[in-house]
């Protein structure tokens, strides 16, 4: 069993309600928008750490991690990338490699909204878990952190606070 936590756009801000609310899990990944290398090394050096880079991040975020990830984390097939749409909606470079090979748990950001959706075509859990970091358009900052206990992706629970209210 792994405790998950995940998030996204973060754009080189770590809330401390963030790191509170991950203080239990085993690993944290982040879906892109990382911003700045100090903020990756911050989660790596809080937990065991996975990561994709997002439009946003430079070229050095964009040599440490990959534009995608696919990886196994218990029984569950997972794959991770920054820019990846949504159930009915998946971007043109992604979406031939969802529906050839689907995976179980399909992670992606880049739109800051949160969406937690089971896409029935492809059998597929579809977690997109919004933005953690204080720029851009949302108004509350959000993160995931769920369970993967051998096939089963459970437990999911959400963090949402106010962006203006980020550093309290």
């Amino acid at each position: 069993m792994k405790r998950i936590g995940l998030l996204s756009d973060t754009h080189g801000a770590i809330s401390d309600r963030v790191l509170k609310f991950f203080e239990n899990v085993d690993e944290i990944w982040h879906a892109g928008d990382i911003g700045t290398v100090e903020a990756a090394d911050q989660l790596e050096a809080f937990k065991p750490f996975k990561a994709v880079y997002g439009n946003i991040d430079n070229h050095v975020l964009r040599r440490m991690y990959p534009e995608n990830q696919r990886f196994f984390c218990e029984e569950v097939d997972v794959l991770m990338t920054h820019i990846g749409g949504y159930p009915g909606k998946y971007e043109s470079r992604i979406r031939n490699e969802l529906y050839t090979k689907p995976p179980k748990l399909f992670i992606c950001g880049h739109s800051h909204i949160l969406k937690v959706i089971f896409d029935q075509k492809l059998n597929c859990l579809h977690i997109n878990p919004g933005a953690a970091g204080y720029k851009g358009f949302h108004n509350v900052c959000t993160a995931v952190r769920f369970v993967i206990d051998k096939q089963d992706v459970k437990d999911l629970e959400v963090l949402e606070f106010e962006r203006s209210k980020f550093d309290e």
